[in-house]
C-alpha cells in the first residue's frame, strides 16, 4: 500500500510539475488569459494589464526580499530608472525597442550594484532605509539632469513594434505584458530550483550556516539585488510604456509600499503568492469602491475626494490582518483549502 508521494527520479525532481492535471488546468488558464483581452471593455483590459505589469515588479521584488530575506524600499526607484532607460533609448535616441528593454533591465541591475556594495553588511530596518534613500536620490539625480531626462517635464513614450509585430492597440499591448509575466514567472520558479536560488534562501534562513557551507554572501547578495533589479526594471519600462507618459511624478512612493504589500498578502518567498498578491492588491481599490458605493452616492462622493490616503490606509489594514491572522498569505489560504479538500472528510 502507497504511504505517500515520492519523487524517485532526476526527471521528476528538477520538473514543475509531473502532474498531467496541473497541466491541463495550466493549459486551461494560458488560453483563458489570451482569450480574455479580445473580450474584456477597456477598463478591464486596462486592469488585466496592470495586474500583469504588477506581477513583473513583484516577481523581481521576491527573489530579493521573498528568497534572500533582504528588505527594499528602492522598489519605485528601480523601476522608475528601467522607465527612464527605455524612454531615452526609444524617444530620444531612438533605438530598437528590444534594446530598449534590454536597457531597461540593464541600468537599474547595474544601479543596483551601487546601491548593494554599501548595503551588503546591513540587514532589517537599516537596509530598508538604505535603499529608500537610493530611490530618492534616483528621483532628484533624475529631475537634475534635465538634458538628458527633460526633467520635471518628462518623456513621451509610444508602444514598440517588436519583430515587425505592433503592440500599438490595448488588446497587443496586454498580450505583451501578459507573455512578459509568463516570461517572469517560469525564469523565477527555474531559479529557485536552481544551485543559485538554494543559495539565496539558505541566506534568508540563516547567513551564518550559508557561510559555514561555503556560500559567498557578498557574490550571492549583490546577484540578488542585480537580478531583482533587473527584472523590476523592465516591470517599470512596461508601466511608462502603458502610462504612455514617463515623469517622476508617475513612479511615487506608494508602490514600493504596495510592492511589499503584494508579497505579505500573497505569501512571502512564494512566486504564487507573487501572482495572487498582485491581482488581490490592484482589484482591491475597485473591490473597496464597490463597497463604499453601497454606502451612498454622498458617501462615495467623499471617499472618492481621498482616493489616494484612503488607497495607503487600505493597503495597511489589509497587511495588519494578513499578518494576525494569516501569516503565509493568500498562499497558505490556498494550501488550507487543498488541504481540507485531499483530506475531506477525515480532515479533522
Amino acid at each position: 500500500m502507497r504511504s505517500g508521494y515520492f519523487k524517485e527520479t532526476i526527471g521528476q525532481q528538477i520538473n514543475l510539475t509531473d502532474s498531467h492535471l496541473v497541466r491541463a488546468w495550466l493549459a486551461v488558464l494560458a488560453v483563458a488569459l489570451i482569450a480574455a483581452p479580445f473580450f474584456l471593455n477597456p477598463f478591464y483590459l486596462s486592469l488585466l494589464t496592470i495586474i500583469a505589469i504588477t506581477s513583473v515588479g513583484a516577481l523581481g521584488l521576491n527573489v530579493l526580499t521573498g528568497w534572500t530575506g533582504l528588505i527594499s524600499l528602492g522598489h519605485a526607484g528601480f523601476m522608475v530608472l528601467g522607465a527612464y532607460a527605455y524612454a531615452i533609448a526609444t524617444s530620444t535616441w531612438k533605438l530598437d525597442p528590444l534594446i530598449g528593454l534590454l536597457l531597461a533591465g540593464l541600468v537599474p541591475a547595474a544601479a543596483s550594484i551601487i546601491v548593494g556594495i554599501p548595503s551588503l553588511r546591513l540587514t532589517g530596518l537599516y537596509l530598508a532605509i538604505t535603499t529608500l534613500a537610493f530611490a530618492f536620490i534616483i528621483n532628484h539625480l533624475i529631475l537634475e539632469f534635465d538634458g538628458l531626462t527633460r526633467g520635471a517635464r518628462g518623456i513621451f513614450v509610444t508602444r514598440p513594434t517588436i519583430f515587425g509585430i505592433s503592440f500599438k492597440s490595448d488588446i497587443a499591448f496586454a498580450l505583451l505584458c501578459l507573455f512578459f509575466a509568463a516570461l517572469t514567472l517560469v525564469a523565477t520558479l527555474n531559479l529557485r530550483r536552481s544551485r543559485v536560488g538554494r543559495a539565496l534562501v539558505a541566506i534568508r534562513d540563516n547567513d551564518i550556516a550559508a557561510r559555514v557551507m561555503g556560500i559567498d554572501l557578498r557574490a550571492y547578495k549583490l546577484y540578488a539585488f542585480m537580478t531583482s533589479s533587473f527584472i523590476i526594471g523592465l516591470s517599470g519600462a512596461l508601466y511608462g510604456i502603458f502610462l504612455s507618459y514617463v515623469t517622476v511624478e508617475g513612479f511615487p512612493f506608494l508602490l514600493s509600499i504596495e510592492a511589499l504589500a503584494i508579497l505579505i498578502v500573497g505569501g512571502i518567498g512564494t512566486a504564487l503568492g507573487a501572482v495572487l498578491g498582485s491581482v488581490f492588491i490592484v482589484l482591491l481599490p475597485e473591490l473597496s469602491s464597490a463597497a463604499f458605493a453601497l454606502l451612498g452616492e454622498e458617501t462615495a462622493r467623499l471617499l472618492s475626494v481621498g482616493a489616494h490616503e484612503l488607497k495607503s490606509m487600505i493597503y495597511g489594514v489589509v497587511i495588519i490582518l494578513f499578518l494576525r491572522f494569516q501569516p503565509h498569505g493568500l498562499v497558505g489560504l490556498w494550501l488550507d483549502a487543498k488541504r481540507l479538500w485531499v483530506n475531506w472528510p477525515l480532515r479533522y
